[in-house]
């Protein structure tokens, strides 16, 4: 009899059995003839969960306490057997039941068959030698390990890869890439298997058939035949109109896989708007850069708290149609224009969290972006970068208002703001924060660089609060990329509020700014905080001075900017932007074939 001598100490993850289908069986050498019972066991959790299929077809989904001797576990499970056992005779005798009633005599001298009354033999076994009943569950539940019920036996398979969360987007779109929510435990989704097939409606005619569709086809219900895509993200085509999907995945950690799950699309592919405003622009960036080149994405994608106000729908864009503020509908179109970029950076504002996770996250991962997100207070920044080309080697975010408090590096600036008690009020309540991300060239370490993204306050009359909120940012900046990693590159990205007829612009760009400029009483002379700013970087507005990037029913101008450091980087071209006639083909932004009251800029940097 086995006994395992000390405690092993495993990291987990969940378990979720499902049905196998015929084509798991070619996908991997880990399907046996032999069932499976799978076994979640973390150290730091108090009980395990295991999970195994009945001889009446029903999953069981046990908790037992890691402390507990695997006895009572075995003896749970032969009660759980039993039940289905029975089960199983009380369906067998049903249906005689109903023949006898049907097919008379000749049915009846069958006789009925007995029920078993007694539990099934059920053992744990483990390198062919049974395990003992004294042993804890935490302990006995081992990789390989046989558990056998009655006459089946199943291999167990301790804490294998497992989709702890699988989902399909509501809204599918024809040439719009459907991009999975993905949760993974123990495996990760560039070693796991996907497979995607699509609907064949009663009637229709599959590939190879010729001539009409039989009228015994009508019916059938649906079958499903395979797209010949095996890859994560599936971008179904005009021919696809009309048909459900379905997913048929298996995790995988690059040494062995865990249980397959399927799942279908709720509603059929659709048809798309027709051509977005950034369909143009996609035949600029076709392929990824070199890597002496970044490729840089800024872009307000608008965030989903904002969109789906009644003063949005009404006041904001009450030219839009309400479907196309829908988040499940813009992410459609959000997903399509930014890996149709090939960017190596993308710096976002207006994200909110879940549109992180849920969205953005699976979407850019499946084309070779990881991605970090801050929080501001209803919505926050993500920056995603290249994993070919840059891993993260620190973050330095900040709240502008914490930052100014309690960082001595603000501190002669607080002072001076201090003098004029209400401005500072007004200029600590707002929540805005600055998103700071050093990577590191995966090709050449000599190489880092500084990410700076931020969204600054927006209201028209809070000019002297932006010139506050970024001299703040740079001077954070200067510590990170002068102080800390001396001398690496800036590309400082995000929706600055700001015109280039503001003082906030001609801070930025003419390096100082003059304490009678008429921005610091921008909000009225009683909160008039003035005082002469300057900083030490040598910047530039990567895209220029655009007409717009912002274009709304009742205001349009250029609000975004990527400004790149002159003295490390250089512009090797910019994407244009959507023509004014694409932009105002629904009047304004957003439309069905805009996702965001926003202009993405996107241009090609060099490093010097």
């Amino acid at each position: 009899m086995w006994r395992l001598p000390g405690r092993s100490a495993l990291r987990g993850v969940r378990s979720v059995v499902e049905r196998r289908s015929p084509a798991e069986a070619g996908t991997h050498e880990a399907v046996r003839a032999m069932e499976r019972a799978v076994v979640r066991c973390v150290p730091s959790e108090p009980k395990l969960s295991l999970s195994f299929a009945l001889a009446d077809g029903s999953h069981k989904n046990m908790q037992r306490d890691q402390s507990e001797p695997l006895g009572r576990a075995l003896s749970r499970i032969a009660t759980n057997a039993l039940k289905g056992h029975a089960k199983v005779a009380a369906a067998k005798k049903s249906r005689k039941n109903r023949a006898h009633s049907s097919g008379g005599a000749a049915c009846a001298a069958t006789g009925p068959e007995p029920v078993a009354t007694c539990e099934p033999v059920v053992k744990l076994y483990y390198r062919e030698e049974a395990v003992a009943e004294d042993v804890l569950n935490v302990d006995a539940w081992q990789d390989g390990a046989v558990l056998q019920i009655g006459d089946v036996k199943y291999k167990v398979e301790r804490n294998p890869p497992t989709f702890t969360e699988l989902q399909l987007p509501r809204y599918i779109m024809a040439g719009f890439p459907v991009c999975p929510k993905l949760g993974v435990e123990f495996g990760d989704p560039a070693s796991s298997v996907f497979r995607w097939y699509k609907e064949v409606k009663p009637g229709a005619a599959e590939p190879g058939d010729s001539g009409p569709a039989s009228s015994s086809h009508s019916s059938q219900p649906s079958a499903w035949i395979e797209t010949g895509v095996d890859e994560r993200v599936y971008t179904p085509c005009n021919a696809d109109i009309g048909l459900r999907l379905r997913l048929h995945c298996t995790p995988g950690n690059g040494q062995r896989f865990g249980p397959s799950r399927e799942l279908e699309s709720l509603c059929p592919v659709e048809a798309g708007p027709g051509t977005c405003t950034f369909d143009h622009r996609h035949l600029y960036t076709k392929k990824v850069t070199e890597d002496s080149f970044i490729r840089t994405v800024s872009y307000n994608i608008l965030a989903d708290t904002y969109a789906q106000t009644e003063f949005s729908r009404t006041v904001l864009y009450p030219y839009c149609a309400p479907y196309a503020l829908e988040l499940d509908y813009r992410q459609n179109l959000i997903q399509k224009e930014l890996t149709g970029y090939n960017a190596d950076l993308i710096c976002l504002q207006e994200v909110d969290r879940a549109v992180f996770s849920d969205s953005l996250v699976p979407a850019l991962e499946a084309f070779g972006l990881e991605g970090v997100f801050r929080i501001k207070q209803h919505e926050g920044l993500a920056t995603f970068y290249r994993k070919s080309k840059f891993r993260l080697l620190s973050q330095h975010d900040i709240s502008f208002q914490e930052a100014l408090k309690s960082d001595p590096l603000h501190k002669e600036l607080l002072e001076k703001l201090a003098l004029n008690p209400l401005a500072q009020e007004k200029v600590l309540q707002r929540s805005s924060v600055l998103q700071i991300s050093v990577l590191q060239s995966t090709t050449d370490s000599s190489k880092k660089i500084c990410v700076a993204n931020t969204h600054l306050y927006w209201h028209p009359k809070g000019g002297y609060i932006r010139l506050i909120q970024m001299a703040v940012a740079l001077v954070h900046i200067r510590h990170v990329s002068r102080d800390l990693y001396p001398g690496i590159p800036v590309i400082f990205c995000g929706d600055f509020n700001s015109t280039p007829s503001t003082g906030m612009y001609h801070f930025v760009i003419s390096g100082s700014i003059a304490e009678d400029h008429e921005d610091w009483a921008s909000n009225g002379e009683e909160e008039r905080c003035s005082m002469p700013l300057s900083h030490c970087f040598k910047l530039k507005s990567a895209c220029g001075e655009p007409a717009y990037t912002n274009y709304v029913g009742g205001f349009h101008g250029c609000l975004d900017y990527i400004f790149i450091d002159l003295n490390t980087l250089e512009v090797e071209q910019v994407i244009p932007l959507p023509s004014h006639e694409e932009v105002t083909t629904h009047q304004a932004l957003p439309s069905v074939s805009h996702p965001s009251d926003h202009i993405a800029l996107v241009c090609d940097l060099k490093w010097k």
